[in-house]
């Protein structure tokens, strides 16, 4: 049985839908956290729906803010208890993008995930194993879970831009070139990459600009 995940939702400025941008926040925050980067989007987005669900599980690492699954360095659950916290939320994420295409009658090729730490980690894990392709996979300052089975799992290959600080403290930034390496080992042919210089673990302008780049274009806007 899947959770229902609370969703925040910001309607295109223009009136009128053509494509739908998901934000999966990271772990202890929520949807509002990256909400937040809707209104300078949708600017450049103006026929853009922007989606934000809070991740399924209340957080013991920040107890005000959500998580898709445990980090046992960080609250102290086992490594089990966040594989099934992860497998749980990948069940959860999936039935909420299905639920997406037909409440808001849109194709996959009109859906961007744009996800944050956390939420990079369940996009990167997520899209690559779902059947109908997704316009595109935005991630910020995260990196691929278990990336030895990409290649035995993939099913489609959206294009994917992957964003990381050089100085993230919280994420390594070598996470960003190892996700490359098994993206591209797995057949991602659309792999593109941005590093924002002398950033920790968070989102600047020029990283924000190279997501909207990349979105317009995947999107056909």
């Amino acid at each position: 049985m899947t959770r229902v995940l609370n969703t925040q939702r910001k309607e295109p400025v223009s009136g009128s839908k053509r494509s739908v941008v998901i934000f999966l926040h990271g772990y202890g925050a929520n949807g509002q956290d990256l909400m937040g980067l809707a209104d300078p989007l949708s600017e450049h987005l103006p026929d853009t729906l922007f989606l934000a669900p809070d991740a399924p599980e209340a957080c013991a690492g920040a107890p005000f803010g959500f998580q898709w699954f445990p980090i046992p360095w960080i609250d102290g659950s086992s490594e089990e208890e966040a594989e099934m916290g992860m497998r749980a939320a990948v069940n959860d994420l999936n039935a909420f993008l299905d639920a997406v295409m037909v409440d808001e009658d849109v194709l996959p090729e009109q859906v961007v995930l744009f996800g944050f730490s956390q939420g990079t980690m369940m996009a990167l894990h997520v899209a690559p194993r779902r059947e109908d392709e997704v316009a595109g996979v935005v991630g910020f300052s995260g990196r691929i879970l278990a990336p030895e089975l990409l290649r035995d799992e993939v099913v489609s290959r959206p294009p994917i831009l992957l964003v990381h600080g050089d100085a993230d403290e919280m994420v390594p930034p070598q996470s960003l070139p190892e996700a490359a390496e098994a993206l591209q080992e797995a057949g991602f042919r659309d792999v593109f990459a941005h590093v924002m210089k002398g950033t920790g673990h968070g989102i600047t302008p020029d990283g924000l600009s190279a997501a909207l780049a990349f979105m317009r274009d995947k999107l056909g806007l």
